[in-house]
């Protein structure tokens, strides 16, 4: 992880108002989330937090729903307004990367709108055919 800053994975240091608003506020992906489901998320997810070791506050979070056998999705990828650009996203993923690794994971996914070059960074591809996959719910 970046100087000055620390990842854990404790759930309960995670700041949930916080990851909420991230969230439901700053997030197209989660625009309008309640914070029930939102707790829900993070109750039922593998979670990872980003702390300014100086202050202990919270600037980053990454969630991963995952069996821990076979399949892993990496989702609601979030670095607060003023820790981007920092480097601080990749070392994130990085960190989940290396985190799944010992679980010998066939796939990890995710899905991006607009940090795809982030991703990349860590080794992910676009999926090779993705007219194989299919999807049940709202876009």
């Amino acid at each position: 992880m970046h100087d000055g800053y620390e990842l854990s994975t404790d759930r309960a240091r995670l700041d949930r108002a916080l990851v909420h608003r991230w969230l439901s506020e700053d997030a197209y992906w989660a625009i309008g989330r309640s914070r029930e489901k939102q707790d829900r998320a993070i109750d039922g997810s593998l979670n990872f937090g980003v702390y300014a070791t100086a202050t202990g506050a919270q600037v980053a979070y990454a969630r991963v729903v995952t069996d821990f056998a076979d399949f892993a999705w990496l989702c609601d990828v979030y670095v607060s307004r003023e820790a981007r650009g920092k480097g601080i996203g990749t070392d994130m993923v990085t960190a989940v990367r290396d985190h799944l690794q010992p679980y010998d994971l066939r796939r990890i996914l995710l899905a991006t709108g607009d940090a795809h070059g982030v991703y990349a960074k860590v080794g992910f591809t676009a999926l090779k055919d993705p007219s194989n996959w299919m999807a049940l719910g709202k876009e």
